[in-house]
């Protein structure tokens, strides 16, 4: 792991930040039999390595209901059958399944793409973007990234004026790029080209603060995270971000005052309870 990487997981704080707004599914400190087979190669991690850690957690029933599934078309109009049948797996590892998001994610990634609407695409995309900030296993977090990155990529071709899809595909490249600074670069040019046409872009200029944090350049994270708050001073996670980014600069009272105008915001215990530790081991 690089050292931004460490001292950005070391606050402990964002992982909170991303289960509070996106629900995270992954749990991030527990090791599932895909991380731990990968956690030494994370190259060699491909999906049907996550399907298979997956399979082996199921009951023969339910072994042989996915497996039926997988390989249900055969004949006919086998485009709309296999939606369908993507559609069904990804229900029962999402509604069925501990911990099946990955699963789950994939084949509603599958049924997007042979939909091959810009809004399935997206979504799917969007899903696995959410929860690749809480996932703190190189190999998985490599396979997440490439995932949606295919998935925003297509969604690109179909309609390349879409500023949120652009926003998207340079955030995988940000989030995902395992501590390697010229993928956090290019991730970051990618929503550049937004903000160069509209600085009002407060989705844009987020994701750039966030950017900041993860590349280890504070002071640019500041900047941008305060005209989000400008914008939209109900943002908690730019708040919180933007505590972050102050305590990694030094700056513990200024650190400070963002933590505590967080905590004003949210009612979330767990949450709170984070605020707290860090207000309390800042001197």
């Amino acid at each position: 792991m690089k050292k931004q990487q460490v001292i950005v997981a070391g606050a402990g704080i964002i992982i909170l930040v991303i289960f509070y707004f996106f629900g995270n599914t992954v749990p991030p400190h527990k090791k599932s039999a895909a991380a731990s087979a990968t956690e030494t190669s994370p190259q060699s991690l491909d999906t049907k390595t996550i399907l298979d850690a997956g399979k082996a957690k199921l009951t023969p029933a339910r072994l042989a209901y996915v497996n039926r599934l997988e390989n249900a078309v055969v004949r006919g109009d086998v485009r709309n059958q296999q939606i369908d049948a993507d559609r069904q797996l990804a229900n029962f590892w999402k509604d069925s399944v501990e911990n099946g998001f990955l699963a789950s994610v994939y084949y509603t990634s599958e049924a997007a793409k042979l939909e091959n609407s810009e809004k399935s695409l997206t979504f799917a995309a969007q899903l696995f973007l959410n929860n690749l900030r809480g996932q703190d296993n190189p190999a998985i977090k490599i396979w997440m990234a490439n995932q949606s990155r295919d998935l925003f990529e297509r969604a690109e071709k179909l309609n390349p004026n879409n500023d949120s899809t652009k926003i998207g595909l340079g955030a995988t490249y940000i989030f995902g790029s395992s501590g390697q600074p010229a993928d956090v670069m290019r991730g970051i040019q990618k929503i550049l080209e937004v903000t160069r046409r509209d600085s009002l872009n407060m989705y844009a200029q987020l994701m750039l603060g966030l950017g900041g944090i993860e590349s280890g350049q504070y002071d640019k994270a500041v900047q941008r995270l305060l005209k989000v708050v400008h914008f939209d001073p109900g943002n908690l996670e730019a708040v919180l971000s933007l505590g972050e980014a102050y305590e990694r600069l030094g700056d513990n009272a200024s650190a400070k005052n963002w933590y505590a105008v967080a905590k004003k915001m949210t009612t979330n215990h767990e949450l709170i309870d984070a605020i707290n530790e860090r207000l309390g081991s800042l001197k």
